[in-house]
Order: structure tokens, then sequence, then C-alpha cells
């Protein structure tokens, strides 16, 4: 037993199951790099204020969540609690917006931390899929992000997935919903904290998944209500362009998020098959975070996927991911000579993008053959003195159990063809 173990609320991804994590990345990502985004990878931390003016002050993960730390040199720093604001932030630092080509478009990968009370589904480091287009105010925009993490989903293999979508509205409507539903609030019997939030973010309120909370929400004022008519259109824009594309979704006027930067289109991805953890990820537009961090006027949307949550909504849905063996060949030498032989054919097979490994260390042919067998190759290559004289090795079918003497010299070209 080690003397040290992983924080509370943290995991650690070994193999064999780390390869599933890698497999949902790359499903995720793949819609996005073929649909014009660029990767971008953030520190692991940035200034505090960078979350207290984007997120909000008033949201649980700035006032209850965030790590936060002080340097020696005083600089008061937070590991990130999500994504958008770092991307943003180093966006607006490389000019990025001032290249002439809007929206600026990027996904990025990473892990992520938050202080909550650690269950299935909720770590206190996790790990997500973002992307995020910067610069332009168009419903296509919003569409597009939308249809491609679908499209990821899908590509994965899952179905059991539910797409939310919401209007949250724009500075010139949301200003006369605020007041309504600030006035309806006070009314509630709601505990100090909950009436603190009424005042500076009432929307946050709704998003309060207590039970004896949303009771009383029942006749709550609904934003949809309130909505100017630009805000209509540009929602029933996304709905049309959602339906066109053949992507189902639910209206849910009670969508939120948790994160005051959201402007107009809000979507969450819920999987039911999660228990209370239900979604999986979610986003939205946010035309006003850019002015908040000191930059220009620049409207954007983005997304986030957890790729933990993607992971527990494949397992409950029974799938499994083909993922390639993580070894093609192994080699088994008997001897010192063929030791030296054989490591240079594992080391010409990698050179020619075969996956090859090696029995290390001084071990018979049965133990040997074990290690090939848990190693998942497909074929292992067997050669002693008497091969070697011979000029060839036994290459032998791990699922067959057949065996073939192959020449040493072609054994590359004989692996590449079964392979095949």
């Amino acid at each position: 037993m080690s003397t040290f173990q992983a924080p509370k609320g943290t995991y650690d991804l070994i193999p064999p199951d780390s390869a599933k994590f890698l497999a949902v990345r790359e499903a995720i990502s793949a819609p996005l790099r073929s649909s014009g985004y660029g990767y971008i990878e953030t520190p692991g931390f940035e200034d505090v204020n960078l979350f207290a003016r984007g997120v909000g002050e008033s949201t649980d993960i700035v006032t209850k969540e965030m790590y936060t730390l002080t340097t020696k040199g005083g600089d008061e720093l937070a590991l990130r609690p999500e994504g958008t604001a770092s991307v943003l932030r180093a966006a607006l630092e490389a000019n990025l917006h001032k290249a002439g080509n809007l929206p600026v478009k990027l996904w990025y990968s990473g892990s992520y931390y938050r202080y909550e009370r650690p269950q299935k589904g909720r770590y206190r480091h996790f790990s997500q899929v973002g992307a995020e287009a910067i610069g332009a105010e168009d419903p296509v925009l919003d569409a597009e992000l939308i249809i491609l993490a679908d499209q990821a989903y899908r590509s994965l293999g899952l179905t059991g997935f539910r797409i939310l979508l919401n209007s949250l509205g724009d500075k010139e409507c949301r200003p006369v919903f605020r007041e309504a539903l600030q006035g309806f609030l006070r009314d509630l019997d709601l505990d100090e904290e909950t009436r603190r939030r009424i005042e500076i973010n009432p929307l946050r309120v709704l998003d309060d998944k207590r039970p004896e909370v949303q009771k009383q929400l029942a006749g709550a004022p609904k934003l949809g209500d309130h909505l100017c008519d630009a805000c209509k259109a540009y929602h029933e824009e996304v709905r049309g362009l959602l339906t066109a594309a053949g992507v189902a979704f639910e209206d849910d006027e009670k969508l939120v998020r948790g994160l005051d930067y959201y402007t107009r289109t809000t979507f969450e991805f819920v999987h039911d098959g999660l228990g209370s953890q239900s979604a999986v990820g979610g986003g939205g537009r946010y035309d006003g975070l850019s002015e908040m961090i000191g930059g220009p006027a620049l409207p954007s949307v983005g997304w986030a996927l957890g790729v933990d949550r993607t992971v527990l909504a494949l397992e409950a849905e029974g799938i499994e991911l083909d993922i390639p063996a993580v070894t093609s060949v192994y080699a088994v030498p008997l001897g010192e000579e063929a030791r030296r032989v054989l490591f240079g054919v594992v080391t010409a097979l990698r050179k020619d993008g075969i996956a090859a490994d090696f029995a290390f260390g001084s071990r018979g042919l049965k133990g040997a053959m074990k290690s090939a067998n848990r190693s998942g190759a497909r074929y292992t290559i067997v050669a002693g003195e008497r091969d070697l004289a011979e000029g060839v090795v036994q290459l032998k079918d791990m699922e067959s159990g057949e065996q073939t003497a192959v020449p040493l010299d072609g054994i590359a070209d004989a692996v590449r063809e079964r392979l095949a």
C-alpha cells in the first residue's frame, strides 16, 4: 500500500480504463476539428478576478467551490473551475479577434477543479472537452455548436440523452423580466442566502435544485413571456435550424444554467441514466462576457461536455467502445542473441507505424507468452537460436493459435499483410 493516495474527490486515469476516456475525448473533438475549430490550451490557474467577473460573484462556483491560492508574490489565483473565461481571456490577450476572421473558433480539452461534495458523477477534479465561437452574433453558429455536440454523442452510440433549450434574453429585455422575478421572489419563504441572490442575480434562484424552493417557484414569471421581439426571432431561428437538421430538443423555460455570463441561447445535455447528476454537458451564448473581463464587444457562444459523465452515460447504456488493442505484435526472444535481434525487429515495426512490444526481463517462454496474451497483441513473434540459425522467426496468431515460420528479413511485410 502506498503512503499517499489521490486527494478526496479526485481520480486517477489508469489503463485499461484510460483508453475509454481518450476515445471519448477523440469522439467529442472530431466534429469540431472538421468544422474549423482550432485547438487551444490555457493554464490550469488564472487570476481569481477573471472568474469572479465572468462566472459571477453570486454563483456557487465563485462563492463556495473555487480553489484559490495566494502566491509568494501576493497574486490571488484560482484553479480554473470552467473553461470559457480562460479561453476568451487567451483569445483577447493574443488579439485573435483582430486577425480579421470572425468568429474565432476554438476547442479545448483539460482538467477543471471545484470544491464540491464528492459523489458519483461529481468530482473535485474533472475533465471536459469544450468549444467556443468568439466574435459573431448568428443563430446559425448557436445551432452549429449544438449539432456538433449531438453528432459527437451519437458517434459514440449514445441515444439516451436529451437536449434542453431555452433563451435568457439580452440586455434589452432581461432587466424587465428581472424586475418582475424579483418582485415575485421577495414574497417567498426563502433563507437569507437565497434572498441575497434575489438582489444580485435572481435567475440563479430559478436554478435552485432544492424541492422546497422549486415548489414555491411554480407560479414564477416566465422569461419567455418577457422576451423582446429580437430575442424571440433569434430563438425561433435556432429552434428551426435544429429541427431542420433533425436534432431533437425540449424547450425548458426554467433552464438558466449556473453562470452569470449567459445571454439568449442556453442549452443542456442531460442523461436520465445518471441519477441526480444527469447533466453531461451544456453551454450557451455569452454576448457580454468579453466586456465583463475588459475586452471589446465580442458576441460569442460555446459549450463544454464532461468526459467523466459521458463515460458514465456509456456505462449506463451498456455501450462498449471499439478501442483498438494497445499492442498489435509482441516479441518473445529465447536467448541473448534473440533478444538483440528481436529488439531490432520491434524497433523497425514501430518505425513502420505498427504497435509492437517486447518481453523485457529474463522470463522463460511460459511467462513471456502469458505477458503476450495479457498485452492483447494479435500476433506474437518468437525466436530462439535454432530459428535465427535458419534465418526465420515464428509468427503466432494469438486468436487461432496457428504458428508459421517467416523469414527474418520479411517479418515486417508478413505482419503488415496479416494486420491489414
